[in-house]
């Protein structure tokens, strides 16, 4: 068996070979040896040397790859699509690398190795500009800011932590979650043992580094089994990887950091084995249980070759293929591939088998490819999909001769279906020249022309007689242009392609049509038929037309039903129990979103003793789906896809298990599962915690004056479930929550009484209820909270004086009307609703007068029922939304129960502001009496209070929704943007239950959209300026406005629309990276292309627009239809 010509050489230079290879996608080891030493192993300038075709020598890049492998068998690099060539003697070139190995070993050390970010903005921005020409620098993330409240730093039971970004480190967390939630991995971490003498026992600095980093990542597992904190300071683990990383600037790949990860927990385990065992040879836990072996078999011009190699991470090409398998079956076979080292076309071919199996393993999805033209890396988008549960055992070499007669049968099966997709393309595309259709459907058109009854006068003998005389012709082009106008007119009413005004109208251009088209279109024949056909010639062909469209359409169903056929025995092919003994469960999914120059990193993990997936993103730690995971991972319509897979075999359930008692055989959970001495070091940093909770809250109680500490609790009081006692209570409070919707302003005073009075005598009902206070006040946008309705009548001012007027009240005349604490208040008194109510009164004066209190309210009751019932039949328009009118029209048109619908009615009717005669009162005391006999058992108050709560939300939406497009109307798009984000999301729980509920969300949308791009746009020019304050303001704009935005967009919807401006306004900013740019703004922009392109929606907060005091019912609907028909007559809204 050959051995593998890179085990001899130095691991480093292998490891810097396999990412100049995935880079520019070159497999030449003797050209990427020359690179690396032309470049003095820098991976920028050998990039640029590879990528300059002056650079390569004939015969580079025909040359078959070689597996590159460190001689310890800790990680090995595939070859992409390549054979091994094991024959050729490459003496010459291998003694060269190995030379160079040694001659620079000690500079070695500390350049090759991989290094964390270096968190010097001045550093960073000097190397800035050099890097971006390549594009080979990814920053992703943001260092995440503590908030100074530890409250909001404390932990939720159990649920698991987050990991704080301490600059550039989604990666590392990304990882880090992925393995310490394997409990396997987690116990090996958490026991390992450090030796007293860690100075005394290492060898080498490296060893040192080893042993430091083991005991941070030990305490780092400690506290995230046992914090008390939400999220844990990974600083000094991660300060030790700084030196390691090649460049002290650039954003690490998750495989990359996986596999120093892993090269050094290795080392370290390597170093305990040896210490326990030193006579004796063991097996390292972090080799079993991360690494294993496949075997590498074929011909390579002529000679055979076999290899054992071992791997780490496994890498599988993403483009050409569609999902895991595929991608698999492409990585274990290489097709033949022709050699120029020979005279003769000598075909080789590969196959690799794996020998065994890690129990956890872990796909390495390469995603990026080197663009030749562009000079710098990009990220392929295209989807891939991978199972929830893989079976192995096709890929295994025991099952070798199986696999390979299966692959047999299913490449014999897909050429037949290959086969018989063209037979069926051949009838669904037939005909000879460029326009082909289906021929069935071809056979039926000319069966129906056939079928068609021939007119009597020939057509153009029927055209020339309807031909205008030559003093009256008109034009040849007018009878066309004239269709043309119709169509346009028609076009122009079609929904589908009304636009906004900004967008212009394709032009129209003029159409020569046959000089017969003149004709009217209502006199031409409706379909074309054969002049002449006799019933015998039109029996032929009907019988034959007939036959031969039975055919085809049955030949057309037979070739489906193979190929469905074909495609499921395909699909079968390993699904039976000899190919099914080696499930692998997925584990865990690191996902990146970005480009290639720029991207974040976060992880779905699954939760096995809650059999849930789990999404961590840095400090956040929010339960998921797999429907989730599935958006995010797969790819082809986002920016996020995955990047690496781990699997864990589920044959082994120790991989899972948690720690036990060994006595009692209980799980152990928390801090009782960890060693002492980490258990010690949990408590002491809990106790700090504690100790810092302490001093916050006598902190801010040493802030509180004693009058606000009142003032305080007294709004934090908790709201009571209403008892029956209290339901009666609720019923005599004049200012109940229907109350509070029947009198939303207080500027109409008890002159609207008269005023409603005249309307009602002079023209009835409805023109006293359309009577509008033209004298009202500006609407107050103060930020003012509407009041809650029961303070109201605490704070209400008590007065014993008791204020007498005369109002004239219709067909009654003149009465008194008391102002006194038990009855009119003329603040609360008349809204546009409660109009209503006293107009209903009104007419219920006859049956008063004769039948008495108990007539006249069942009269009146049923007027304003009636009247509000016929207004909720009216659907809201784009100008006038009838909800806004009533609470109790909002109630008809969501189909609120009955009971609802009579107590807010009610209620309206016995509110004590109707104390103003004798016969409002007699009315007011009936419904206040039937108020009384509803008890809780008659009514559920919760569903009550929900229905008023729902309205009081929808009038808050509207009122967001008109100041939203009322600021954009004047140029004001950042509080635009404010309350239409609001109300989008505020109207969304409404929608939930019913869409009726809320306003059509796609306008809110549409014009939220708008404002985004725009604002966007603003904030672009400002960077693309220079100037440092522009540019300030520029970032203020997308960290503030834009950013919260996005992300709102991206986590909660899935509006194709709002996607792909997201999309738009991310490649936007992406795309500026290879321009250059002072380093200045380059350093800029790198810092905040992570922000832009985190999806996370955890820690971005849109501040809360000025909050406005509602306006009455019948203000807010004529401020809604100004709003409207303002938007329409200058800005049609085409909402997409």
């Amino acid at each position: 068996m050959v051995v593998s010509k890179c085990r001899n050489l130095d691991r480093n230079i292998c490891f810097i070979i396999n990412q100049l290879r995935e880079i520019t996608g070159i497999h030449d080891n003797r050209l990427l040896q020359k690179a690396l030493q032309v470049s003095n192993r820098d991976v920028n300038q050998a990039v640029s040397f590879l990528t300059d075709e002056s650079a390569r020598e004939p015969g580079y890049g025909a040359t078959a790859s070689e597996p590159d492998n460190k001689s310890s068998g800790a990680t090995g690099s595939l070859p992409r699509g390549s054979v091994i060539d094991l024959t050729n003697d490459e003496k010459e070139d291998l003694q060269k690398a190995i030379a160079l190995s040694l001659r620079e070993s000690e500079k070695l050390q500390k350049e090759a190795e991989i290094a964390a970010e270096n968190q010097d903005t001045n550093q960073a921005g000097d190397t800035n500009a050099s890097e971006s020409k390549v594009g080979l620098k990814r920053k992703r993330c943001e260092v995440w800011g503590d908030s100074p409240n530890p409250h909001d730093r404390k932990r939720e039971d159990k649920w698991p932590v987050g990991l704080k970004n301490v600059g550039n480190t989604c990666w590392f967390s990304a990882v880090i979650q992925s393995l310490f939630q394997l409990p396997e991995f987690r116990r090996l971490v958490l026991n390992y043992t450090i030796p007293e003498n860690p100075q005394e026992n290492c060898r080498s600095h490296a060893e040192q580094r080893n042993l430091a980093f083991m005991q941070e990542l030990r305490c780092l597992f400690a506290l995230m089994v046992a914090s008390k904190r939400k999220y844990i300071d990974p600083s000094n683990a991660v300060d030790l990887l700084k030196d390691a990383f090649r460049s002290s600037e650039a954003q690490q790949d998750v495989s990359e950091f996986t596999h120093k990860l892993l090269d050094w927990l290795e080392d370290a385990f390597q170093m305990a084995t040896n210490r326990k065992n030193s006579h004796k040879k063991s097996q390292n836990p972090m080799v079993e249980l991360f690494y294993g072996t496949f075997l590498a078999e074929g011909i390579h011009d002529g000679k055979m070759f076999s290899n054992i190699e071992t791997f780490g991470q496994y890498p599988l090409q993403v483009n050409g293929f569609n999902d895991l398998h595929e991608c698999l079956e492409g990585a274990m076979v290489v097709g033949e591939i022709e050699t120029l080292h020979s005279d003769q076309s000598v075909t080789s071919g590969q196959e690799n088998w794996f020998t065994k199996l890690p129990p956890v393993l872990t796909f390495e999805l390469s995603r990026f490819e080197f663009n030749q033209s562009l000079g710098r890396p990009e990220k392929i988008h295209k989807k891939l999909e991978f199972p929830h549960i893989i079976y192995m055992d096709r890929y295994l070499h025991k099952n070798k001769e199986l696999t390979r007669n299966r692959r047999e049968e299913v490449k014999r099966l897909k050429e037949q279906s290959t086969a018989l997709q063209q037979r069926l393309e051949r009838y669904m595309n037939y005909g000879s020249g460029p326009e082909r259709y289906p021929l069935a459907d071809m056979l039926q058109y000319v069966w129906e022309f056939t079928k068609t009854k021939p007119s009597c006068v020939p057509p153009t003998q029927d055209i020339v007689g309807t031909l205008p005389t030559p003093a009256t012709r008109c034009h040849p082009n007018t009878a066309s242009g004239m269709q043309i106008s119709s169509s346009e007119s028609l076009i122009a009413e079609t929904p589908e392609t009304t636009r906004p005004p900004s967008t212009p109208q394709p032009p129209h251009a003029t159409v020569h049509k046959p000089f017969t088209q003149t004709r009217p279109p209502m006199e031409m024949q409706a379909h074309p038929a054969p002049r002449h056909i006799t019933a015998e010639e039109l029996k032929f062909f009907e019988n034959c037309l007939q036959r031969w469209r039975t055919e085809v359409e049955h030949d057309i169903a037979d070739l489906k039903d193979s190929i469905t056929q074909i495609s499921q025995s395909v699909e079968q092919m390993y699904m039976d129990s000899l190919v099914c003994q080696v499930p692998y469960r997925l584990h865990a999914v690191l996902v990146h979103e970005g480009q290639a120059s720029a991207g974040h990193y976060w992880a779905y993990i699954y939760d096995h003793s809650q059999s849930m997936w789990l999404k961590y993103n840095d400090v956040s730690v929010a339960e998921s789906s797999w429907e989730e995971l599935q958006r995010d991972s797969y790819g082809g319509s986002r920016n996020a896809s995955a990047y690496c897979l781990m699997y864990i075999n589920d044959n082994l359930p120790q991989l899972i298990a948690e720690d036990t008692d060994v006595e009692t055989g209980q799980i152990l959970k928390a801090i009782h599962a960890l060693p002492p001495e980490l258990r010690q070091y949990v408590r002491e940093d809990n106790q700090h915690f504690i100790q810092e909770l302490d001093e916050w809250n006598e902190e801010q109680v040493r802030k509180i004056p004693q009058k606000e500490l009142i003032a305080t609790e007294e709004v934090q009081e908790p709201v009571v479930t209403l008892k029956e006692e209290e339901v009666v209570t609720c019923q005599q409070n004049t200012c109940s929550v229907s109350a509070k919707h029947a009198a939303m302003v207080k500027e109409q005073t008890a002159q609207a009484i008269e005023k409603a009075a005249t309307s009602y005598q002079s023209a009835g009902a409805e023109a006293a209820l359309k009577e509008s206070d033209t004298e009202q006040e500006t609407r107050d946008t103060a930020v003012e909270p509407e009041p809650e309705p029961a303070r109201e009548q605490v704070q209400q001012p008590e007065s014993t004086a008791t204020q007498i007027s005369e109002v004239e009240i219709p067909n009654v005349g003149t009465v008194t009307v008391r102002h006194d604490a038990d009855g009119y208040n003329e603040e609360e008194m008349l809204s546009p609703a409660m109009q209503g109510i006293i107009l209903a009164i009104a007419k219920s004066r006859e049956v008063y007068d004769r039948d008495g209190a108990e007539a006249g309210f069942r009269k009146a009751f049923h007027e304003e029922y009636s009247r509000l019932f016929d207004l909720a039949k009216d659907k809201p328009t784009p100008q006038n939304d009838p909800r806004l009118q009533h609470v109790l029209i909002y109630f008809f048109q969501n189909k609120a129960s009955k009971r609802v619908i009579e107590r807010t009615l009610l209620e309206q009717f016995a509110d004590k502001n109707l104390s103003y005669d004798e016969r409002s009162i007699s009315i007011m005391k009936v419904a206040q009496s039937k108020l009384k006999l509803i008890g809780p058992s008659d009514m559920d108050m919760q569903e009550y209070k929900e229905w008023h709560e729902d309205y009081s939300l929808f009038r808050k939406v509207s009122v967001y929704l008109l100041t939203g497009l009322e600021c954009y109307q004047n140029g004001k798009c950042r509080e635009s943007l404010t309350y239409l984000v609001h109300a989008y999301h505020s109207n969304l729980k409404l929608l939930k239950n019913g869409k009726n509920r809320g306003i059509d969300d796609t306008l809110i949308a549409y014009y939220r959209r708008k404002c985004l791009l725009e604002l966007n746009a603003c904030a672009a020019d400002l960077f693309e300026s220079g100037n440092e304050n522009d540019v300030a303001e520029g970032f203020s704009i997308m960290n503030d406005m834009v950013i919260p935005c996005m992300h709102l967009i991206v986590t909660n919807e899935l509006a194709k629309e709002d996607l792909a401006a997201v999309e738009m306004m991310r490649n936007h900013w992406c795309s500026y990276l290879g321009e250059d740019m002072d380093s200045r703004l380059q350093e800029k922009l790198t810092e905040f292309l992570p922000r832009l392109l985190d999806c996370s929606a955890e820690v971005r907060i849109l501040r809360e627009p000025p909050k406005i005091r509602p306006n009455s019912p019948h203000d807010l609907c004529n401020r809604f239809a100004a709003v409207m028909e303002s938007i329409h007559s200058t800005s049609p809204v085409t909402v997409k």
